[in-house]
């Protein structure tokens, strides 16, 4: 059986017309839980499963693939624009792998008729073919998940109505992303950081499904309006580890951000107390933050990175962070110097004390960061440009 179904998985691509299915047939939504093994994972994943004793067919329908070998790969992924595939291979193998990553595996099989059931079968093995197969990616428009929805709906059309109403949240789509990340606050803190305003754009119930276990429940309320039924024949646990509890990290955002504030603090009331600042401190500082703002601008203006657009955490990442930390490496210090910082001190306490009252939701572990910009830019306004050729001490 594995071995015909192998050389069958073999052949999909070779054929521009999908084998018949038998009056036996079953095609399901699989839904595979999150791990947090990597950041990508922590959302779980969906697939499509074939499976038809009697054609010897047991295909896993794959919308997660990319392929390192693409032309130009990295540059385009860093410029946003992924192109992402699907692919087909043996379900058997893709149970085991996510079993033996202690993933959980639910299979709903879908009340289907016969002509749904090849024309779904039909769709996927012409979406396969090499001239087909590629799609731009997006995070939460376009993904794993999204596409079982819309191969369902651009095949059955109107045959196939997903009620939403069983959605009572209100959640947008960055609360909806902080739910899986709570094991991996760094992974939450980056995306917080990269990603702009559109992800604090209220979700209506059809995007909620750009996370699998939406994709679950949004098909356990689906109806096949064409034979008055529900659109999950069956729902199978296929798979069901047990919950695991969450481990301790010392290295966790709010320790290390906590300290750095702590000894920021202390090293900022010794340059009070001894008039004296730390140029190497201030350099470092304003050049990391000045560096990422450039980053975080690039990724707003130069990528197709949507999600990164109208980032508030420009309000403290400045760009020119980077230009002044240079400067404040020369000699000779410009008079602007003093005007900067005050502008940063005024535009930083705005800013945390604004923190909850803005469109765009920061992340909270970002305010130990900001903390440290203000005092450092509080300090240095302190003293006036007559002062900086000996307020610096190497």
């Amino acid at each position: 059986m594995v071995v015909l179904s192998l050389l069958f998985l073999l052949n999909l691509k070779g054929f521009s017309q999908a084998q018949v299915l038998s009056e036996g047939a079953k095609i399901s939504v699989l839904t595979m839980g999150p791990t947090q093994e990597e950041l990508y994972s922590a959302f779980g994943h969906s697939a499509f499963r074939v499976y038809d004793s009697l054609q010897h067919i047991d295909a896993f329908f794959n919308y997660g693939v990319f392929n390192f070998n693409q032309p130009h790969f990295y540059l385009n992924f860093a410029k946003g624009n992924l192109n992402y595939m699907v692919e087909a291979y043996g379900y058997s193998d893709y149970r085991d792998y996510y079993i033996e990553h202690h993933r959980f595996i639910h299979e709903q099989i879908l009340n289907l008729t016969s002509q749904q059931k090849q024309q779904i079968f039909n769709y996927l093995i012409w979406n396969i073919q090499p001239q087909n197969q590629y799609y731009s990616y997006d995070y939460f428009y376009d993904n794993c998940a999204t596409k079982i929805r819309d191969v369902v709906k651009s095949v059955l059309k109107k045959e196939v109505d997903f009620d939403s109403t069983y959605i009572k949240t209100n959640y947008t789509i960055r609360n909806l992303t902080d739910l899986y990340l709570h094991q991996q606050p760094w992974g939450d803190l980056g995306i917080d950081i990269c990603l702009g305003l559109p992800m604090d754009k209220k979700a209506s119930p059809y995007e909620y499904m750009f996370l699998p276990d939406y994709i679950e429940s949004s098909f356990d309320h689906a109806t096949n309006v064409a034979i008055g039924q529900p659109l999950v024949k069956e729902k199978i646990i296929v798979y069901e580890p047990k919950p695991e509890k969450a481990p301790f990290h010392w290295y966790h955002p709010w320790i290390v951000f906590g300290i750095f504030l702590a000894f920021s603090s202390f090293l900022t009331w010794r340059d009070w107390q001894r008039k004296n600042l730390s140029k190497w401190f201030d350099v470092t500082l304003f050049l990391s933050i000045g560096l990422l703002g450039i980053l975080l601008l690039l990724l707003w203006t130069l990528t197709d990175h949507k999600a990164a657009a109208n980032n508030f955490n420009l309000l403290w990442a400045l760009p020119t962070h980077a230009v002044v930390a240079i400067v404040l490496m020369l000699k000779q210090k410009p008079k602007w110097l003093r005007t900067y910082f005050l502008v940063t001190t005024i535009l930083t306490a705005l800013l945390l004390s604004s923190w909850y009252f803005l469109p765009q939701s920061l992340n909270v572990f970002l305010m130990p960061v900001v903390g440290v910009v203000l005092l450092r830019a509080l300090i240095n306004c302190r003293y006036k440009y007559s002062k900086y050729e000996s307020a610096y001490s190497q």
